[in-house]
């Protein structure tokens, strides 16, 4: 093939990879959130991450819910340029997976007093279940999206379409 047949690529920008990845995964994941709580599947607040620094009383009312839902976007922009700019040569969805259960971790087990306020384990079964699911495929959106863009999978993905 001559030059003008084959297609340049550009490395992609990891800054603003990771900005609109950030953006997206809080978008999608942080709605599934607000929607997990309005049905009853969690009894965490969507403004949950915001505790710190806003009274519990504004968290749980319609405007304390838009805030959380920026604030959780807000932490998944954080946490996808953490991503991108350490581990984004991590090929496949376990790295991603393992990513979303590490901040979950730290945000319920560790950071239990500080955001949920009360010790570890004080939550119902089926919001610690929801949250940590929730956490898991919100990690793999990260990392699987990061390794896509930034390892080989997506040849891997085609020629395994292919076949």
């Amino acid at each position: 093939m001559s030059m003008s047949h084959q297609q340049k690529s550009d490395p992609t920008n990891p800054w603003i990879f990771a900005l609109e990845l950030g953006y997206f995964a809080g978008l999608i994941w942080g709605g599934a959130r607000w929607l997990m709580y309005t049905l009853h599947f969690t009894k965490v607040i969507p403004g949950f991450l915001a505790e710190p620094f806003f009274k519990h009383d504004f968290l749980v009312t319609a405007a304390g819910h838009l805030l959380g839902y920026l604030f959780f976007i807000g932490f998944s922009v954080v946490m996808s340029l953490l991503y991108v700019l350490i581990l984004r040569k991590l090929k496949g969805p376990w790295p991603g997976m393992l990513y979303g259960v590490l901040w979950w971790s730290a945000l319920f087990l560790a950071g239990s007093q500080l955001f949920l306020m009360q010790r570890p384990f004080r939550l119902p079964w089926n919001s610690i279940i929801s949250e940590f699911c929730l956490f898991l495929l919100w990690g793999l959106f990260i990392g699987y999206t990061a390794a896509i863009e930034y390892t080989d999978e997506r040849k891997r993905e085609q020629t395994t379409r292919l076949a």
